[in-house]
């Protein structure tokens, strides 16, 4: 069976506090009901101080999307890294893992917007640096032993659910992100399709004497939308779509690679190009792909057609998956 992801980051742009209230309940609906109907893992992310609501904060949100569900995972991805103190997401983490059984996936990325270390007064020329001691960190606070952390002798507890420890990748699209990964013996989760790049990891992972695999995008991985009249749902909707791929676009140099990166600039080229894909039942289960990213919310979808979406997927795709 294909994996099936639901993604949601929560964008709302000129969203009241009350209408955000509404849309974070209702995504604890979804959650809940792709739980009860056999999906694969909710996703959600971090972007700080934007101006259309985006999520700034994963470890909160999951762990009330762990708190709704019993049985699929939830995947933070990815963590802003550099931007946390190191013992206390230690101790997050641990914690969610607790809760839930070992349902947490944890992607810690490094992030590209300088605003966003520039808001948390994050120096963001050291963040490779930052980026090593938080997972080196992060590492030996979970075995419970004490240890020297910036000159202090400190523990964590309590130690997490899962062992060795939570599952913890290493994301980004640089070798710098790949070698970090293979040092540590720890997963790596480029941000796109790179064969070159798990080539030069699993090189690394031999140099080091460590253990380690990758978890990486397919070579297209679009994000769809399931609705009976695609037609209509791009006339009606597609500024939604549009809304997100021009905001990530606008935050992408040209060194940052993404499995969703977008060039449209009109709701039609954005169609034509497939990055976001509005498509029947029938034709999401012959697009044969091995991960299915469902995206019920993209930019501020209203929560409804969000629900008719994802009640499609599940009743009339996901059965249709493993013929």
């Amino acid at each position: 069976m294909p994996v099936t992801v639901v993604r949601l980051n929560l964008v709302a742009p000129d969203a009241t506090p009350a209408a955000l209230h509404e849309r974070y309940a209702a995504a604890l609906e979804l959650a809940r009901y792709a739980d009860d109907h056999g999906i694969t893992t909710v996703q959600t992310e971090e972007h700080h101080g934007v101006a259309d609501n985006w999520l700034p904060s994963p470890f909160t949100f999951a762990g009330a999307l762990l708190g709704a569900t019993r049985r699929l995972a939830v995947t933070v991805s990815a963590v802003i890294g550099p931007l946390y103190d190191p013992l206390r997401l230690a101790e997050d983490i641990a914690v969610l893992d607790l809760l839930s059984g070992g349902r947490l996936v944890t992607v810690a990325g490094i992030g590209y917007r300088p605003e966003e270390y520039a808001m948390f007064g994050v120096d963001w020329h050291r963040r490779g640096r930052l980026q090593d001691e938080l997972l080196e960190t992060v590492l030996k606070a979970w075995t419970g032993e004490e240890f020297t952390h910036r000159g202090r002798t400190v523990r964590v507890t309590p130690r997490p659910f899962t062992a060795p420890h939570p599952l913890l990748l290493v994301g980004g699209s640089s070798r710098a992100a790949a070698r970090r990964a293979a040092r540590l013996g720890l997963p790596f989760f480029p941000s796109a399709h790179l064969p070159e790049l798990e080539a030069y990891y699993k090189d690394r992972l031999a140099e080091y004497g460590t253990e380690g695999w990758t978890m990486m995008p397919a070579a297209e991985t679009p994000l769809l939308h399931i609705a009976e009249d695609p037609d209509r749902t791009w006339a009606v909707h597609g500024s939604h779509f549009l809304h997100e791929a021009r905001t990530y676009a606008s935050w992408q140099s040209g060194d940052i690679r993404s499995a969703v990166r977008s060039s449209a600039t009109t709701v039609e080229e954005l169609r034509a190009e497939g990055v976001y894909r509005v498509l029947t039942p029938q034709e999401c289960v012959a697009q044969g792909l091995d991960n299915l990213v469902l995206h019920p919310l993209a930019g501020g979808m209203p929560v409804e057609e969000g629900r008719r979406s994802l009640r499609l997927f599940c009743e009339e795709v996901l059965p249709r998956l493993g013929d």
